[in-house]
């Protein structure tokens, strides 16, 4: 039983260390969680993307990926257009005086459409980031292959559970930031750097 809470504390710690940084997902999740917009949705999406990009990688898919010049070559172009397209929207959105309150209730949030379009956002940042694959089915993928099956779903395990911590803290804990985004310039500011993360990130995917 400790081994496997040993490997448990593993899986939680290699997941945790790779999730809680900056980048296009969290950026997204962060900013959906401030507007209070479908918040539990869209954390659950994200949860759930990385749980079946983690199981991915125990299974050996990253290995495959990495070895697939064409697969490689999708995922990096398609990612880094992705997140371009993302990036202009969010410089756009700094430029949009009605887009900086970040008390207002979205008016997306009663409509099913917006429902629709926030959780096909939320699957794009956790489907086609090649950041993420990197992450999940690479490197977890890649530290959970040197155990035997059993094990590995042990480690797995914490892996999934850095992943449900890290969502649901980040999207309901964005609202005790609230406050400080209630004055225009801030929420201005967050677009700004979450554009420029978004295509910083598109480059080096390149380049």
């Amino acid at each position: 039983m400790s081994d496997n809470l040993g490997l448990i504390l593993q899986g939680l710690g290699v997941g945790g260390g790779l999730i809680i940084a900056i980048g296009a997902q969290n950026a997204f999740v962060l900013r959906q969680g401030l507007k209070r917009n479908f918040v539990f949705a869209v954390a659950l999406t994200s949860i759930l993307g990385d749980y079946f990009l983690i199981l991915l990688g125990l299974i050996g898919v990253g290995t495959l990926i990495t070895h697939t010049p064409i697969l490689s070559l999708i995922t990096t172009w398609g990612g880094a257009l992705f997140l371009f397209i993302f990036g202009l929207r969010a410089f756009r959105s700094a430029r949009q005086p009605a887009a900086l309150e970040a008390s207002r209730t979205d008016p997306t949030n009663t409509a099913t459409s917006g429902l629709r379009s926030t959780i096909a956002a939320a699957l794009a940042f956790s489907l086609l980031n090649p950041h993420a694959y990197l992450d999940t089915v690479v490197i977890i993928g890649s530290v959970g292959a040197k155990y035997p099956l059993g094990e590995r779903l042990w480690f797995g395990m914490g892996a999934l559970l850095a992943s449900t911590i890290w969502f649901f803290g980040l999207a309901y804990g964005a609202r005790w930031l609230a406050p400080l985004f209630q004055r225009p310039v801030t929420w201005r500011v967050l677009d700004v750097i979450i554009g420029c993360v978004m295509w910083l990130i598109a480059f080096t995917l390149i380049f």
